[in-house]
């Protein structure tokens, strides 16, 4: 029997908790992989009782995780008792997010569970607590370094059927990205992603469309210089090292039909230039992945969405094909 995946609580007064439930109730229709919790046993079972969903629950071993799956949710009980309520973060939420992350990572890295499936946490939250990374995806790589000793560069790549981007700079505002996009750091996300693309995805040979910074990707230097300056000077180094890159390219035309045939990922050198296309074309289900990780691990890609939280309106075809994706990298043992 496979190792079950790992899924964090997330911001336990978010949507999280009540797409887990969703999802594990129609995982013999959609034959989803075998999963756990990290959390409270006792808040998902008033939360399931709330939202008049017959989900018992099964507090469980990691290792007793996927015998108990087709019958029950199973959860991993954590010390972290939850009273906040949904659309109502408290003081129990942050500490039981940050232990549920680490309790997910600590569990695949000793090879209890397969991968990690995070669900959404509220950054606000957090930092109103203590907490000092930049982001979830920086506290992930930092756990890989305290357990694993491997220093991780964390790229994000939202992914899906149609479309894979990979933004170079993600939450900058939109003035400090010209300052803080170098060649090396379009170099250096361009390899990690070339490598996990071929050694998680199966891809031989991955191509990789770089995107322009600048309209009609600079237009000769007539519309900014960073393309010839920084940009294409990227491109080459990648290409020199075998990958196969090509750019600077015109965003506007990237996106289509017939361009997305002619990549894997496309490198997009800020956070809209990167969401705006992959929201448009697969909204309710493009996944949040990890790359440069030692683990697995994969994210919904959407929010906390603290308004509709405990009220059976969420829809969790985000989560769905967050388990299922890392289902399918975690199989494929990289070299």
């Amino acid at each position: 029997m496979p190792q079950p995946l790992a899924l964090t609580l997330g911001e336990p007064a978010g949507i999280g908790p009540d797409i887990t439930l969703a999802a594990w109730l129609r995982r013999a229709e959609l034959d989803l992989p075998a999963f756990y919790v990290a959390g409270d046993p006792g808040f998902f079972e008033r939360l399931a009782r709330r939202l008049s969903l017959a989900v018992p629950i099964a507090a469980v071993d990691p290792e007793a995780a996927a015998n108990a799956f087709p019958r029950a949710l199973p959860v991993v009980a954590l010390d972290n008792t939850v009273s906040a309520e949904p659309g109502r973060p408290d003081s129990s939420s942050a500490p039981a997010a940050i232990a549920s992350i680490t309790c997910a990572v600590a569990d695949t890295v000793a090879g209890r569970a397969a991968a990690v499936v995070t669900n959404p946490v509220a950054k606000s939250v957090l930092y109103r607590n203590g907490f000092v990374d930049p982001g979830h995806t920086e506290f992930l790589a930092r756990l890989a370094l305290e357990m694993t000793g491997e220093t991780a560069r964390a790229v994000m790549m939202l992914w899906s059927p149609e479309l894979a981007v990979v933004p170079v700079t993600i939450h900058l505002p939109l003035r400090e990205v010209p300052e803080r996009l170098t060649t090396e750091l379009i170099v250096e996300t361009g390899r990690i992603a070339a490598r996990d693309l071929q050694r998680r995805f199966a891809i031989p040979q991955p191509r990789l469309a770089i995107a322009g910074l600048n309209p009609h990707a600079g237009e000769d230097g007539t519309l900014g210089d960073e393309d010839l300056a920084v940009v294409a000077p990227a491109v080459a180094r990648l290409r020199a090292e075998g990958i196969n890159a090509t750019g600077p390219l015109p965003a506007d035309s990237m996106f289509h039909a017939a361009a997305r045939a002619t990549y894997d990922a496309a490198l997009c050198m800020y956070h809209d230039q990167a969401l705006v296309p992959i929201k448009t074309l697969a909204f309710d289900h493009a996944v949040n992945v990890t790359l440069g990780l030692p683990f697995v691990r994969t994210s919904p890609d959407h929010g906390t969405a603290f308004d509709i939280a405990g009220s059976g309106r969420a829809n969790p075809s985000s989560l769905v094909a967050a388990l299922r994706l890392a289902a399918r990298l975690s199989a494929a043992r990289p070299a």
